[in-house]
């Protein structure tokens, strides 16, 4: 497993980083099992574990928790703070009110003296900025936090946090943690390269497009609780969606001819992108994990990126609602609209 630097953090990560969405309630309530694939990661050579207080609601980074027993120092790991943790409107956002509670909860399910990345899992319409970076900053100072970073910002986010971080001299995001796929390339145009201005790591999440990048969506949609909980992205009525399968099967074809596996291919295509640092993995099966494992040292050629790029051209969305960010501007009609 091959190793990059965390932008200008000086951390060492593994080139595949695990998520522990899938472990708990959501996708694997067996706790004996997960703690056993997280062992399988690090066996491998995997030193960096992604998680999040919204996973399984906590069940998540108890079980990553767990398995770090005795190799804490050994591993970087990373969590996330925003999305709600209950019906308490106070309990979720980036408040520095928040923000204060949500890491103590963090460390306390995880069972750590600190965290090794602090992320904010999304932008807070509501809140400005500055709030949540002084809290954040303050975490950093009183080393319950190494460093911190977004998720899942868009470009001019990125930056405001950035302008606003130099301006009050407080602590900068480090990171950024975007979807990035095949199918979904957007930001190519304007994340990955406002990343690299700022000098972030970026640790890159749904390379395998919840699952349309593995072969297991067919023309009859998905199945299961991830279809469930997002199925718009597998509603085969939307052209968009159409467009995708039309692209899988020829991405398809080409892994055959290049002889690998589609999931292979397409965690080596994210991989290849000089601003990603990290690709996040996640399985909820053993033998899904192994099967991904078993790509680590695939590098594409030219030749298959070019080919890549014919299939689905870069800097595209095949489908944009697929981003898992929509504006307030958008999102909210009130906000389009005099009174």
């Amino acid at each position: 497993m091959k190793h990059r630097v965390l932008g200008g953090t000086g951390i060492s990560v593994s080139e595949f980083a695990l998520g522990a969405m899938t472990f708990g309630e959501f996708a694997n309530a067996d706790h004996d099992e997960s703690v056993r694939m997280i062992h399988t990661a690090l066996d491998a050579g995997i030193n960096f574990i992604d998680t999040a207080d919204f996973y399984s609601q906590g069940e998540s980074e108890q079980i990553v928790g767990k398995a770090l027993k005795g190799r804490r120092d050994d591993v970087v790991v990373a969590t996330k703070f925003f999305f709600p943790m209950g019906d308490e409107p106070n309990h979720r956002g980036g408040s520095a009110r928040w923000i204060k509670r949500a890491v103590e909860d963090s460390l306390r399910r995880l069972d750590m003296d600190y965290i090794d990345l602090y992320q904010m899992h999304r932008p807070d319409p509501y809140t400005d900025i500055e709030e949540s970076l002084s809290a954040l900053t303050d975490l950093v100072r009183d080393g319950k936090v190494r460093s911190i970073g977004s998720s899942t910002f868009p470009a001019e986010k990125i930056v405001e946090a950035q302008w606003a971080a130099e301006k009050r001299g407080y602590q900068r995001f480090r990171a950024e943690q975007p979807p990035y796929s095949i199918l979904t390339r957007g930001i190519e145009r304007d994340v990955l390269p406002t990343a690299q201005k700022y000098g972030m790591g970026v640790l890159t999440w749904s390379p395998l497009m919840g699952g349309w990048l593995s072969g297991r969506v067919t023309p009859a949609g998905a199945t299961g609780q991830r279809a469930q909980l997002v199925g718009d992205i597998y509603d085969m009525s939307d052209p968009a969606n159409q467009a995708k399968l039309a692209a899988v099967e020829q991405l398809s074809k080409l892994a055959d001819d290049s002889g690998m596996s589609l999931p292979h291919l397409a965690i080596a295509f994210v991989l290849a992108h000089p601003a990603v640092t990290s690709v996040i993995i996640g399985a909820s099966k053993p033998q899904h994990l192994t099967d991904l494992l078993a790509g680590a040292d695939i590098r594409l050629s030219e030749d298959i990126l070019d080919k890549i790029d014919e299939i689905v051209a870069p800097g595209t969305n095949l489908r944009q609602g697929d981003t898992y960010y929509t504006p307030p501007a958008i999102a909210d009609k009130r906000l389009r609209r005099t009174a």
